[in-house]
């Protein structure tokens, strides 16, 4: 029987722009966003939303949108999600353990989002639309996968959910 995979992308919350002497991976999540992270936190809880492992930006806005999911899982802050491309985000899948079944990755577009097109072959055709126009912040993606994290690959994800903070 063959296993199936849990993946969740989270684009970051809506970050500040206050402080124009602050550079882009210093920046904090906006009130707006920090509201969005909150929204967010009471949908994991209500959907019993739990990775086994969390990969987190190690960008300001990043940290702060998974620290507000108070989540109990394993987290591995990494300066390479930071500003990585689809390709280097699949890489870092593909090395995950498969004694892991469920993975969230908080980052940011445009990787994120082009990984979860990417990767979506199958799903509400609604959903699947709402995916490919584009990712907003706030917004987490649930796809499932059969097979072992290394074998990765395109169109091969069902699009379970599209989780839109501003529409909680």
């Amino acid at each position: 029987m063959v296993a199936v995979r849990s993946l969740y992308l989270l684009r970051h919350a809506k970050s500040s722009w206050d402080d124009p002497g602050l550079g882009d991976h210093a920046r904090p999540l906006s009130p707006r966003g920090e509201g969005a992270a909150r929204d967010l936190a009471a949908y994991f809880h209500r959907e019993a939303v739990e990775p086994a492992l969390v990969l987190c930006s190690s960008a300001v806005r990043a940290r702060q949108t998974l620290q507000a999911l108070c989540l109990g899982s394993e987290v591995c802050y990494e300066d390479d999600l930071y500003g990585a491309s689809a390709a280097e985000l699949l890489a870092r899948l593909r090395r995950i353990s498969d004694e892991i079944g469920s993975v969230m990755v908080v980052g940011h577009n445009p990787g994120l989002h082009e990984l979860a097109v990417s990767f979506s072959g199958k799903g509400d055709a609604v959903l699947m639309a709402r995916l490919r126009d584009k990712l907003p912040t706030g917004t987490l993606v649930q796809l499932a996968f059969p097979g072992p994290w290394a074998s990765l690959a395109e169109r091969q994800a069902t699009l379970e959910a599209l989780v839109m903070a501003r529409q909680l």
